[in-house]
């Protein structure tokens, strides 16, 4: 069972008393104030909803914590109300429990503040059913909990990879799943369709040993794919005829220690990024042999790097590590080992990073301070901001959710935030971007 419920974010208001008011019955105005995590509240403090902030705030449960997911590239329109798809992976305790998930959320209204004449929502109906968000889910087996999962479009079928606890990589044809979401009828003959729900994997790799992290598909050879474990091994798998991968058994060797996450480059076929709880982030050519193909090394941080993004309109990537700090790196100027930019908000380690797919100074981040933060490099000081501990590139703080892990942009719907932790998922687009 899952469910879908609104939610919206918050700010701190010491006139618990009357919140929704301006002023208190002697005529004096509350004394409001932003609430900052680092901050804490008092006694006479209670934190507050504060709709305006978002253009749009939703919440989803599924019965088994999913901490890693992916957005399933689709086509349309940027409208309201919007529907998302999301392929995700299950951790549950009990390992033959798990499954990968393919959820469809619709009828994702705007918040209320936010809704016009304008808009597909229409003011003409006050009735709450009409602004009810959905969700359905189309559930297959999944040997193990998942560590991560992504998704591609190959040969016009939605594929997802999926790194299983018990150390195999599996690939998975979602059409399936995807077709059961289509109606209600599709859907009853899937659920009724146990071979269906039980399907294998369409290629799995055990050749790894031993469990991993580092998973991404290439975004300019499509059906190529790049796994890391947590003995410090990549490879690369290359597409064969009929539905099957040939996985080169040589690793990329050059990191110490676990490989977290791969980044192809978005516009190079042949490179890509990793990083390491060696403390590095590496630049590698696949034209190279695999012992030789590490081109370019930084030690990013001063303890494990946790996730990495690559810029897909600029030569930047972004870093988060277990020292809770976020950079930016030039790689035209990699080799100098310095970030271009460097913030220290989170108070935890940085769990998720990502690049905004179409505006290239912007960037959302998550850490297990359970907070998601917006960026944006193109913001400089300005020298009257009342909040000095605050960088100036900090736009958004979203709270709300409890062991936050993974986030991602939604490529078509603009400014939409997708974010996954131990307690759920939430969709959001806030003012900010």
């Amino acid at each position: 069972m899952s469910e879908f419920d609104d939610d919206d974010q918050f700010l701190s208001e010491t006139d618990s008393e009357n919140e929704e008011m301006e002023t208190n019955q002697d005529g004096a105005k509350s004394n409001k104030r932003v609430y900052l995590p680092t901050q804490g509240l008092e006694s006479d403090e209670q934190l507050v909803h504060d709709e305006t902030s978002y253009i749009m705030y939703h919440q989803a449960q599924t019965g088994s914590p999913c901490l890693s997911f992916d957005v399933i590239p689709d086509s349309g329109e940027d409208t309201y109300p919007a529907s998302v798809s999301i392929v995700a992976g299950t951790q549950s305790e009990v390992s033959k429990a798990n499954h990968v998930i393919v959820m469809k959320m619709s009828n994702l209204h705007k918040t209320k503040q936010h809704r016009s004449e304008d808009d597909n929502d229409s003011d003409s109906s006050d009735e709450d059913e009409d602004f009810k968000p959905e969700m359905e889910s189309a559930m297959n087996i999944h040997h193990g909990g998942v560590n991560r999962i992504r998704c591609t479009r190959y040969n016009n079928v939605i594929l997802a990879a999926s790194w299983s606890e018990h150390s195999a990589v599996h690939v998975w044809d979602l059409r399936n799943q995807m077709a059961a979401l289509e109606n209600s009828e599709s859907m009853e003959s899937y659920l009724k369709d146990k071979k269906q729900r039980s399907a294998p994997s369409l290629f799995t790799f055990t050749g790894h040993m031993v469990e991993g992290f580092a998973l991404d598909w290439s975004p300019t050879i499509p059906g190529q794919l790049l796994t890391g474990d947590c003995k410090s091994n990549i490879h690369l798998w290359k597409p064969q005829d009929g539905g099957s991968w040939h996985v080169d058994q040589r690793s990329f060797s050059g990191h110490e220690g676990s490989v977290e996450d791969i980044q192809w480059s978005p516009n190079e076929k042949t490179v890509f990024a990793s990083c390491s709880v060696d403390t590095t982030v590496r630049i590698w050519d696949t034209r190279a042999s695999p012992s030789k193909a590490c081109m370019l090394k930084a030690a990013a941080h001063e303890s494990d790097v946790n996730v990495i993004s690559w810029n897909k309109h600029e030569p930047f990537l972004v870093s988060g590590g277990d020292d809770g700090l976020i950079k930016v790196w030039d790689l035209r100027q990699f080799d100098k080992g310095e970030a271009i930019a460097k913030f220290k908000h989170h108070t935890e380690p940085i769990t998720s990073v990502e690049w905004h797919p179409t505006d290239s100074s912007v960037f959302c981040a998550s850490g297990a301070d359970n907070q998601i933060t917006q960026w944006d490099l193109g913001v400089e000081p300005d020298g009257n901001s009342d909040l000095k501990d605050v960088p100036p590139q900090l736009l958004f703080i979203h709270q709300g959710q409890t062991d936050i892990k993974e986030l991602h942009w939604h490529e078509r719907l603009s400014g939409v935030v997708i974010s996954t932790a131990a307690d759920g998922f939430n969709v959001f687009k806030t003012i900010s971007v």
